[in-house]
């Protein structure tokens, strides 16, 4: 009974391992994809917040679902055409643009596509930046720590909370942020930083 049980949790083990990899594995053949066509980029989101965790404290980095990745929309045809030839099928639905891992793969299980320059969503005050000058980690270009912290106090969900939390907690964002932002985003970075657990 017991080795069933400790099998079980292995196997388990295992699974949860796999999903880790397997979101950091589609991210490198994106950007290696982009890479060899010389497309210009920047890794966002969750994995851009743990790329910048990491250059503190790696036992701090959370792990992350999503892979997104910022491009210009004046690119977008090579954009199209790089991630097809590494394996991933292009789909645009609910007004997103995607790269799923495979023709039987989920949007949870995709690249999702930003535009440099425009707004992620219509009601933020301000469009996403652009993708020059990236922050290299290990062959991928990550999205500056400025504009990490732009677009995630801009947004503000539960997650991006979380992941500003982050920032705060290895010391990479301080009360200082604040004066580098519009108003309305330096008083979200206030409200954390304030309240950690509000």
């Amino acid at each position: 009974m017991a080795t069933n049980y400790l099998s079980a949790d292995e196997a388990l083990l295992e699974r949860m391992v796999r999903v880790v990899e397997k979101v950091r594995e589609r991210l490198k053949r994106a950007a290696a994809a982009l890479e060899a066509a010389s497309i210009p980029y920047a890794v966002a989101g969750g994995n851009a917040v743990a790329a910048w965790v990491a250059t503190v404290d790696e036992s701090a980095i959370r792990n992350t679902q999503d892979v997104a990745i910022l491009v210009r929309r004046a690119d977008f045809d090579r954009v199209k055409a790089a991630p097809e030839a590494a394996g991933f099928v292009y789909r645009h639905a609910a007004s997103i643009d995607m790269f799923l891992d495979g023709p039987a793969a989920k949007a949870r299980d995709a690249v999702h596509i930003l535009f440099a320059n425009e707004k992620v969503r219509q009601e933020y005050s301000r469009p996403a930046p652009d993708v020059e000058n990236p922050f290299m980690d290990k062959g991928a270009r990550i999205l500056p720590l400025e504009s990490v912290i732009d677009i995630k106090c801009m947004s503000f969900r539960d997650k991006d909370r979380t992941h500003l939390r982050d920032l705060i907690d290895v010391g990479l964002v301080d009360v200082s942020w604040c004066a580098k932002l519009p108003p309305e985003l330096a008083g979200r970075l206030q409200q954390l930083l304030d309240n950690p657990d509000g």
